[in-house]
């Protein structure tokens, strides 16, 4: 087998080629000679042809970004612009090299070429008009393309990086949902990577060609020292000698290096601004120009004015009216053809319908679930039926308006339907058809709860309160008031429900507040206040808006007071667009809300502190998540530790009636509440800058391992 083996590897050998160059080694080659250029002198044939080189690669690149679908498909770009300056660079040295050497002599063709044909003039004039020239298109890259594209890089980088949780949450999400596939969710999620990573990249690498614009200007003062020193010190040649050929060649040289310079700061500045038109460049600026005809009306008829104007040039302004005149002629009568067209298909549609009944084997369009929908067993139909009143009903129009009072959500239309599959005694709720919660109701029959003062107990079926889980009773009408003397809350059947719903709501009111019912709170906002809306959604986009506002809800946090969230969150969404870091300060201010809804009768607020050691602990866990989430990822011994801990506290206070608070940093609130709510979700946690000054703050026990 060894001898087969050897025989194989021997045939394989002699069959391949001995050396083969392949891309990655050209590539190699191609930067290391770019760095010996540096060093080494070049012959200016051989510089001529490299020169050309640089012009032909930054016009490709410029063509490249051109016809370029997106941005972020041209993720080599920040790469292609570390070569190319470098490439510039070493070029600069080798032509500075080759003037001062060579002096008269030098014979680049390339050069001398941009010192006079581009220039349009020999001599002195020549040279001056040249040095303008150099200077107008130095300033014109630093003041105006480098600068303005540097910018939107830093804009852009910052931008998708505070925006990737977001959409690696919304990837997730429609993932979860059953949208799109788990691959379609991996490329997805790799295509928002390699964004984020690109536009850093861009924001980095802008620097290469604001730095080469000013190392530009110090190699032209350079160069033109140079050439007096080396002119009229070693050569003894007068200052018109040196300026004929030394200050010429500098100039050459120096528009020839700055124009693909310039090509390229075009390329870049194209690239960091196309990410808001993706697509063919050439389809977005033809249908984006031609929407409306009256613009090139208007514009025709500004420039026909102007030329009737005494002095204004007629002949180039009068051609020019009609030209644009012309063009709108065009837009306008495309666009009633094609609206002709259409009303056209509309109606050759409308005369194929088919008439009278039956199955058309047409699919009408998907019903969209409903946002809160209670489903009834058929025993239960009679606490919906109008003929016996339709109590049910109104306990919950009324559960919809007191969470209208309490949360500031307006709960949509909850619809109540009957469902055969439940038992004639149960029902359920759901959220956009996910059951939520359910529950069991004996008709005629009262739930007692006892609340912890009962004196004496009765006898009953024992069961269990659906809305809180506490141990119950149920009782014919005849004990009803045998419960109540005795201390129980006596509770009847479209209560129960009605209570049971209000939980649903707080516990789920996150889930609820859908983007639309966003849009319909900042537009009955926007009727009082419209500058705090404006200016917060100059910064966010609405389902930014729609994450703060969950996040507040999914705390039970009254989202009512809008106006205070709204400021908080436009205060701080020009420095982070973070929906963590806004949902805490907009906490903060709702901080007098906060508080007052835990403070006893002598407005004293009784909080659990957390040991200093262990708080650091925890934010020091701190980890973020693949869908973008941040949690504390203590281990299981800790974690064990902890919440034992804190649920001895808590059953501690909660023994002398009070709210089981916990008060931390700012830094470590989320994470305390991410480590309590799935075990201890009743366990209410606040910041240091939520507290406002005019409570009196308790600390009625420390939280140590």
């Amino acid at each position: 087998m060894a001898d087969l083996a050897r025989a194989g590897a021997g045939s394989d050998t002699k069959n391949s080629p001995p050396f083969k160059l392949s891309n990655d080694v050209l590539i190699a080659l191609g930067v290391v000679l770019v760095i010996m250029m540096i060093v080494i002198p070049l012959p200016t044939i051989l510089l001529d042809t490299l020169m050309a080189l640089n012009l032909m690669f930054s016009l490709l690149i410029l063509l490249i970004v051109l016809y370029t679908q997106k941005a972020t498909d041209f993720t080599l770009f920040p790469t292609i612009l570390l070569v190319v300056t470098l490439f510039g660079l070493a070029l600069n040295i080798s032509s500075t090299r080759l003037i001062l050497t060579q002096g008269p002599a030098f014979d680049g063709r390339m050069i001398r070429a941009f010192s006079t044909f581009v220039v349009g003039a020999g001599g002195l004039e020549g040279i001056v008009i040249g040095f303008i020239i150099f200077i107008v298109i130095i300033a014109m890259q630093m003041v105006v393309i480098t600068k303005g594209a540097t910018r939107v890089s830093e804009v852009a980088a910052r931008f998708a990086l505070d925006a990737m949780p977001g959409k690696q949450m919304a990837i997730e999400a429609e993932f979860n949902s059953g949208s799109i596939s788990q691959e379609e969710a991996q490329a997805r999620k790799q295509d928002l990577q390699r964004e984020v990573d690109f536009y850093g990249a861009m924001d980095g690498s802008s620097k290469f060609i604001s730095g080469n614009v000013k190392l530009g200007i110090f190699v032209t003062v350079v160069n033109l020292l140079g050439g007096i020193i080396t002119g009229m010190a070693f050569r003894g040649e007068s200052i018109t000698q040196v300026a004929g050929t030394y200050f010429a060649l500098t100039i050459g040289d120096g528009l020839l290096s700055q124009l693909p310079a310039l090509l390229v700061s075009v390329a870049m500045g194209i690239v960091v601004t196309r990410s808001a038109a993706p697509g063919d460049l050439g389809n977005t600026v033809s249908e984006q120009f031609t929407r409306d005809a009256r613009i090139y009306w208007i514009c025709a008829a500004v420039l026909l004015g102007f030329a009737l104007l005494p002095g204004f040039p007629w002949y180039v302004l009068i051609p020019l009216s009609i030209l644009i005149g012309f063009y709108a002629y065009t837009i306008q009568t495309r666009k009633k053809k094609a609206a002709q067209f259409n009303e056209m298909m509309s109606k050759t549609a409308g005369s194929h319908k088919p008439q009278g009944g039956g199955d058309t084997g047409e699919m009408s369009p998907i019903v969209p679930l409903d946002p809160l929908s209670l489903e009834l067993g058929y025993g239960l139909i009679p606490l919906v039926d109008k003929d016996k009143g339709a109590e049910l009903l109104e306990r919950v129009q009324g559960v919809r308006k007191q969470s209208a009072l309490e949360l500031g959500l307006v709960i949509p239309k909850i619809r109540i339907i009957d469902n055969i599959l439940l038992e004639p005694s149960g029902y359920c709720f759901k959220i956009r058809g996910v059951e939520v919660g359910r529950g069991k109701i004996r008709m005629g029959h009262y739930l007692c709860i006892n609340p912890g003062t009962v004196r004496e107990e009765i006898t009953g079926e024992k069961t269990r309160d659906p809305a809180f889980n506490l141990p119950a009773l149920w009782v014919g009408e005849d004990k009803r008031d045998e419960a109540e003397r005795a201390g129980y809350t006596v509770v009847d059947s479209p209560s129960i429900i009605a209570t049971h719903l209000t939980e649903i709501i707080k516990r789920h009111a996150a889930e609820i507040l859908d983007r639309q019912e966003t849009q319909a709170i900042l537009e009955t906002l926007r009727k009082e206040y419209p500058a705090v809306v404006d200016d917060t959604q100059k910064v966010l986009n609405l389902g930014e808006i729609q994450k703060v506002l969950q996040n507040l809800l999914k705390e039970q946090v009254s989202i009512r007071n809008m106006v205070g969230i709204m400021e908080a969150i436009a205060d701080f969404a020009p420095v982070t667009r973070d929906t963590r870091f806004l949902t805490e300060k907009a906490r903060q201010a709702l901080g007098r809300q906060l508080c007052d809804r835990y403070l006893d009768e002598n407005r004293v607020l009784h909080v659990l502190t957390i040991d200093p050691a262990l708080e650091q602990k925890i934010v020091e866990s701190r980890v973020e998540t693949k869908s973008g989430g941040v949690i504390a990822a203590l281990d299981p011994g800790s974690q064990k530790a902890w919440i034992n801990g804190v649920a001895r506290a808590v059953t501690a206070m909660q023994d002398r009636g009070w709210f089981p608070v916990i008060l931390c940093s700012e830094a470590a609130r989320y994470l305390v509440k991410s480590l309590t709510e799935r075990e201890l979700p009743e366990v209410v946690v606040l910041s240091v800058p939520e507290l406002v000054t005019d409570i009196n703050l308790e600390s009625v026990g420390v939280i140590k391992l």
